[in-house]
């Protein structure tokens, strides 16, 4: 699992579909209803509630719903549903869900039968769905969904959030509701709209209690007329082949939507007749829907032209290059919710979509360069919020790409940074002088300096690169979407080709029979559920490419049967699979210690009980066992260090402190005493707890808070007191601290985890090769291996054959010291 990852949703991970640049000009209008947002409705809503069918005192004997169709077009419910919610729900109550099918006509009526009582005397008119919820007759909620999945929102601010949501009934006391629920309900009223199916979004507003009155699309059913009177015969000529007035443009355009800061000025409202011309399409995956451009920008630079239309579930019905007027609510969306502390994307939602024609160019395509993104990379309000702050596109890079949020951007030939993942998606650098490392990424310097000319290319078709660091990705061109992971990126509705760098997996330099070599391998969840080529991967890994070294400290093995949650702890299976792999891979009959942890108290993957191991070669070194340590016991150093040989572990394998709050659902360090030629070596593994929880680098809060860092704070005190200790017994003692830390060179935790007794060794490299992981197309250094002064001219390297890499075992590089 990648550590350094926080378990946070993946957000809005788009799925894509091949789109073609459109050529020529085909004229056509089609009046398109998408789904809403419960945003007031000009056609399709929920005009009537019955819940007391059957009931005592009822005359109906079902419950039923009615659809009404304000609009002047017939509405189509193919993939739709009608929904109900009790009025009080709780975190587990589920949405019934009854689907739709036919249409409503235009300015009539569409019934949904639901569950029938025991009571009553009269039988609804003929349905035109029928479905067996039994609802409440006085309290409940009722939605229209562009989808037939049910809902998973149980409060009024989640449901108003999902975009497949068009409309929203709450009566009684409902939750759920769009602003105050409706009164009145009863065994013999229904909640009902008058007869313009007016929609304000109040439900108190717009409907009320009445008897119920039933319509199905024929018209059937109601009150009868006490008066009719015979429909009027129209006078006059009339044409039925004159064409219909096409509608006009709005009085708001996209800029004035998107404004000059990272929030609408329109947030909330609906906006009609929007003009643009479409430039992307997503089709597949839950956050479907559009981008369009204004072809008649206001030259204004702080605000953008484009801006994305949400359409939800629902697979949007137009193309590229057709010239479109939308009507919509204004929303700012929070990928991974607005507590993941990420800036917000400014949509339409709900939209109902006019085409006006088709084959329109797409408005103008930015070039982006060397020079276009600033240096700077975000302002800075001392971990404030930047999203009222008037956008700076001329000074910070994330100024420059909110400004074109939305818009149509292309980068030439460009350096691939981050390689390809599953999802398509690609990290290139628009500044490739800036900080390269020798294999062609991008490293990681310090917290001020982000590397500004990082950008994700992710893909809207069916191409899907794999590139590894230091390839030429020759293009891409798309819209500039944001997200949860990574922030900005391209969506690419043209991707080119990828152009090798020639990038090799590294093979560490072999050391001479009297050095010792202790390593350090993140081997990603490893268990023995994984398929047989994972453990063939990562023991070539170690073999071929780390020389297979005397010691190895083992980060994130889990138990026997992985993320099964059924109290296994134990993970004497996993080594023993993974021993057996190296074996056959030409490596040495490893031998393993470790500590199983109690259940569900390590952290990592639920079910799994992570933890660090050892594994050795047992013709070369020695495990020096000292029995007693298990997952609560504590290792002390025992001794005083006034003669040779005077000092040792209480307990070996022993576990740091592991009933501190420092460990809290973590990983406990292991600490083992081996002897090489004689001479005492002190081991310390680590996994220390992940970034989990930090705001974002890219996100609205600069600069981020890191809230992670304070309890690897508490762990790297433990550890170093440790230590501290150890070498206050017996200050030449050679100590290798060493694993997956979580934190950068230059980080607080660092710092305090070296303090006086060790020395950070990835600081000997040259500052460009400081790195063992590659994460939002950084460089940077996960995992260390620390020395105590002991330790006599440590010969180190970190071995790149993962991170870098499309194709990877692991998404750690290892390391490895050797020292005599």
């Amino acid at each position: 699992m990648p550590s350094s990852i926080p378990p946070a949703l993946r957000g809005r991970r788009a799925k894509r579909i091949a789109l073609a640049l459109p050529v020529g000009l085909v004229g056509t209008l089609i009046a398109l209803p998408f789904t809403a947002q419960a945003a007031p409705s000009s056609d399709a809503v929920i005009a009537e509630v019955y819940g007391g069918g059957g009931n005592s005192g009822a005359t109906l004997t079902n419950d039923f719903i009615e659809l009404g169709n304000a609009g002047s077009g017939s509405f189509d419910l193919t993939g739709w549903s009608v929904q109900y919610l009790p009025g009080a729900p709780t975190a587990s109550s589920k949405w019934q869900v009854t689907a739709l099918t036919g249409a409503i006509p235009a300015g009539g009526s569409y019934l949904v039968a639901e569950s029938k009582g025991t009571g009553g005397t009269t039988e609804l008119p003929t349905p035109d769905a029928s479905g067996s919820i039994a609802m409440s007759g006085t309290s409940g909620t009722v939605a229209l969904v562009h989808s037939t999945t049910p809902l998973s929102c149980v409060t009024a601010a989640d449901c108003a959030a999902d975009g497949s949501i068009k409309d929203v009934v709450g009566f009684g006391t409902a939750t759920v509701r769009e602003t105050s629920p409706v009164p009145g309900a009863s065994n013999t009223a229904s909640v009902s709209r008058n007869a313009s199916l007016t929609d304000t979004d109040n439900n108190a507003a717009d409907l009320s209690a009445s008897a119920p009155s039933p319509r199905n699309t024929t018209g059937g059913g109601g009150e009868p007329d006490p008066d009719p009177t015979p429909t009027p015969t129209p006078t006059g000529p009339t044409d039925p082949t004159d064409p219909p007035t096409p509608p006009t443009p709005g009085e708001l355009r996209i800029h004035d939507i998107q404004g000059n800061t990272r929030l609408s000025p329109h947030t909330g409202k609906t906006v009609t007749n929007v003009p643009g011309v479409v430039t992307g399409v997503r089709s597949t995956g839950s956050s479907r829907g559009f981008w369009i451009q204004d072809s008649q920008p206001d030259n204004d630079p702080v605000t953008s032209e484009g801006v994305f239309v949400f359409t939800g579930s629902t697979t949007p019905q137009v193309k590229v290059g057709d010239s479109v007027l939308v009507t919509a609510k204004v929303v700012e969306y929070y990928p991974g919710g607005a507590s993941s502390g990420a800036q917000s994307l400014t949509e339409l939602s709900g939209p109902t979509t006019v085409v006006l024609s088709s084959g329109n160019a797409v408005p103008s395509v930015e070039l982006v360069d060397a020079k276009t993104l600033p240096k700077d990379y975000a302002p800075s309000v001392a971990g404030g919020n930047i999203e009222p702050l008037t956008l700076q596109p001329t000074v910070y890079a994330l100024d420059w790409l909110e400004s074109r949020e939305g818009m149509v951007i292309q980068v030439g030939d460009s350096r691939v940074v981050g390689a390809s993942n599953s999802y398509g998606e690609t990290w290139i650098t628009t500044k490739p002088t800036k900080n390269p490392t020798p294999r062609g990424g991008v490293v990681y310097t310090d917290y001020d300096d982000p590397n500004s000319g990082r950008l994700l290319v992710t893909t809207l078709t069916s191409d899907r690169p794999a590139a590894n660091v230091g390839d030429t990705l020759k293009g891409a061109t798309g819209p500039v979407d944001y997200g949860t992971y990574g922030g900005y990126s391209i969506q690419a509705t043209a991707l080119g080709a990828v152009t090798k760098g020639g990038i090799e997996p590294e093979v560490a330099e072999q050391g001479s029979d009297d050095e010792l070599s202790v390593a350090t391998y993140n081997v990603e969840n490893l268990d023995p559920t994984d398929p047989q080529d994972k453990f063939d991967r990562l023991a070539q890994g170690i073999v071929k490419h780390l020389g297979s070294p005397d010691i190895l400290s083992l980060e994130e093995i889990q138990d026997n049967n992985g993320a099964k949650d059924d109290g296994t702890v134990a993970s004497d299976q996993t080594l023993a699979k993974f021993i057996e792999a190296i074996k056959a891979a030409g490596g040495p009959a490893y031998e393993w210690r470790s500590i199983d942890p109690q259940d569900k108290t390590d952290g990592g993957e639920p079910g799994g009980n992570i933890r660090t191991s050892f594994i050795y070669n047992p013709q070369r070194v020695t495990f020096v066992d000292r029995p007693g340590g298990d997952a609560t016991t504590a290792v002390e150093v025992v001794g005083t260090g006034k003669k040779d040989a005077d000092v040792s572990l209480s307990v070996s394998p022993g576990r740091i402190n592991p009933t501190s709050g420092a460990w809290s659902s973590s990983r406990k360090p292991l600490v083992g005493e081996f002897l090489f030629r004689g001479e005492q070596i002190f081991v310390v593994g680590n996994h220390f707890n992940s970034k989990g929880g930090d705001q974002p680098v890219h996100g609205r809060f600069q600069p981020p808070t890191l809230s992670s860092e304070t309890q690897r704070l508490a762990q790297a005190k433990e550890v170093n007191t440790f230590v501290a200790d150890l070498l206050d017994k017996d200050k030449d003692a050679k100590v290798v601290v060493l694993g997956d830390i979580n934190d950068y060179q230059f980080s607080a935790p660092l710092d305090v985890l070296t303090k006086k007794v060790l020395k950070d060794l990835i600081n000997t490299l040259p500052k460009n090769e400081r790195y063992s992981y590659v994460y939002d197309g950084n460089s940077q250094t996960l995992d260390h291996i620390l020395v105590s002064k002991g330790v006599k001219d440590p010969q180190y390297d970190v071995v790149h054959i993962n991170a870098e890499f499309a194709d990877q075992a692991s998404d750690h590089d290892p390391q490895v010291v050797r020292f005599k």
